[in-house]
This record gives C-alpha cells, sequence and structure tokens, in this order.
C-alpha cells in the first residue's frame, strides 16, 4: 500500500469512527464490564474475494492499540466462505469498531468481488478490464486497490495525472483534432485518450496524433469496425453501459480494454459477519 492509500485509509477510519461512537458507545458501556476482553472474529459468508483487511484492522487498532490481530485469509483470492480476521482485545473497543470495520471491509471486497466477475467473464480474449472515476467520494484510492486486488487495472486517478478528452471538451475546443493538438502541446508528456463517436471522430484523432481511442457506446459490430479502421494504430478502450452479461461480446470485438464504471458505482457489499467471544 502505498503512502497516498495509506493516508486514506487513516483518513477515512477516523471520519467513520468519529461518526459511529460519537461521545461513546453508550450500549457497551452500559453493558459490558470495563477491562473485559474478548475475541472477535470476521468470516466471509458468501463466495466472493475479500479485501480490506488493512482497514479493518486500522478501526480495531484505533481505539485499541494493544489488540492483537491475525488475518485468517489472503487477500485477492476467490473463495466460497470462511474466517477472515480475528482480533482480541478490550471487549468495549472492539465492539465499538465493529461497525466501522465491516461497513469499509464489506465495501472493499464488494468491489474486488465485482470486479473478479468481470475479469473472469473476459478470460482468454486478451483485453483488460478498467475501472473508472465513479468512485465513492473519499474512497477513491482503497477503492481502487479494491479493484487491483479483483484482478482489474486502474484508469486514471483523477484529472491530473492524464489526459482525457470527452465529448464535451472536443465540442468546447473545435472538434476531436483541434482538442487533440491543444492538449498535447500544452502537457506533451502526459498519456492522452480521446473519446470518438464516430469514424470521422477516428480519423480526426488518428490524425492529430492520438495514441489511445475511447470508443463510447457503440454496438459490437460498431466496436468491429473501429477496430478494422485503426488497424493497430492506437489502442482502444470500449466504454459505456457494459455488464456482466456483454462484457464478453465487447471484449471478443478485438478493443484492448473494457473500462466499466459498474466496478464500483454499482458493487454490492460482500456478506461478512463478526462474532465476539468473551475470554478469560
Amino acid at each position: 500500500m502505498d503512502d497516498a492509500t495509506r493516508r486514506e485509509l487513516e483518513d477515512v477510519v477516523a471520519r467513520a469512527l468519529a461518526e459511529d461512537v460519537g461521545a461513546g458507545d453508550l450500549t457497551s458501556l452500559a453493558t459490558v464490564p470495563a477491562g473485559a476482553r474478548a475475541r472477535a472474529t470476521i468470516s466471509q459468508k458468501e463466495a466472493g474475494v475479500v479485501f480490506g483487511l488493512a482497514v479493518a484492522e486500522h478501526a480495531f487498532l484505533s481505539l485499541d492499540p494493544g489488540a492483537t490481530i491475525e488475518r485468517l485469509t489472503e487477500e485477492g483470492l476467490w473463495r466460497e466462505h470462511g474466517p477472515a480476521l480475528r482480533v482480541e482485545g478490550d471487549a468495549r473497543a472492539l465492539l465499538a469498531a465493529e461497525r466501522t470495520a465491516l461497513n469499509l471491509l464489506q465495501r472493499l471486497s464488494g468491489v474486488a468481488t465485482q470486479t473478479a466477475r468481470f475479469v473472469r467473464a473476459i478470460d482468454g480474449t486478451g483485453a483488460q478490464i478498467l475501472d473508472t472515476r465513479k468512485t465513492t467520494p473519499g474512497l477513491r484510492l482503497l477503492e481502487k486497490a479494491a479493484v487491483r486486488a479483483g484482478g482489474g487495472t486502474n484508469h486514471r486517478a483523477g484529472l491530473w495525472d492524464e489526459i482525457l478528452i470527452k465529448e464535451n471538451h472536443a465540442y468546447m475546443a473545435g472538434g476531436v483534432g483541434e482538442a487533440v493538438r491543444r492538449a498535447r502541446a500544452d502537457y506533451p508528456d502526459l498519456p492522452l485518450e480521446v473519446e470518438c463517436r464516430s469514424p470521422s471522430d477516428i480519423d480526426e484523432a488518428l490524425a492529430a496524433g492520438a495514441a489511445r481511442l475511447l470508443l463510447d457506446n457503440m454496438t459490437g459490430d460498431e466496436l468491429r469496425c473501429a477496430v478494422a479502421q485503426v488497424a493497430g494504430r492506437a489502442r482502444l478502450e470500449a466504454s459505456g453501459g457494459v455488464n456482466l452479461e456483454s462484457v464478453r461480446d465487447v471484449a471478443q470485438t478485438g478493443v484492448q480494454f473494457v473500462s466499466v464504471g459498474a466496478l464500483t458505482h454499482s458493487a454490492p457489499a460482500l456478506d461478512l459477519s463478526l462474532l465476539l467471544e468473551p475470554m478469560q
């Protein structure tokens, strides 16, 4: 985990605990004896890919720095079910951190699982599954790490690290070719991709020197025609409305990449539970 992702992890956990615990876990304060110790086991209850154990661990350690933690599974592997994480420590702290740990672990594991489903669906086609910027605000780096754990590939991190000229940019610049020329002149060293919606857009983009084209909302036949038109002069990404039923057909058209917003904006949480046991 790089430094930026680690900082996001710490910030997200701190804000989530502040939101949930507030002035204190009153139920646990009232019902759990001070100093009581317990063992918490988080288990995976459905098939999928676990990711985000470091986030859950940080939640528990934030409230009990002396807690001991044992990972019971490897992240990034598809499995049916089973224990994932065991934590021993102060019972009140474990209960106070429970929901934050589960919320974040379920979310990130859901993204990893959704990604793994898409990656499996296109196995053997030679194409790669890409994520998008359609991430949960404040969780982008963690969700993109979850995409990688699921076997996907990260697209740009934000608006600052890559040029992606879309339809509205081209309109404002006076056309696809002009937009590419302006962007290349101002940012010659950045990766550049341009959205193309028609054969004429493709011709303009190629003439302006674009090395990567985004083919948005094209049918399978249109994608195959675009692949033939480009003839290896640029790398191609298909995007728009791709789902698990259609992704293999899209990947088989000859494009190198298929971007899927649903990896992050529609990933269902992976079902996980926490069981607490008193310790003597």
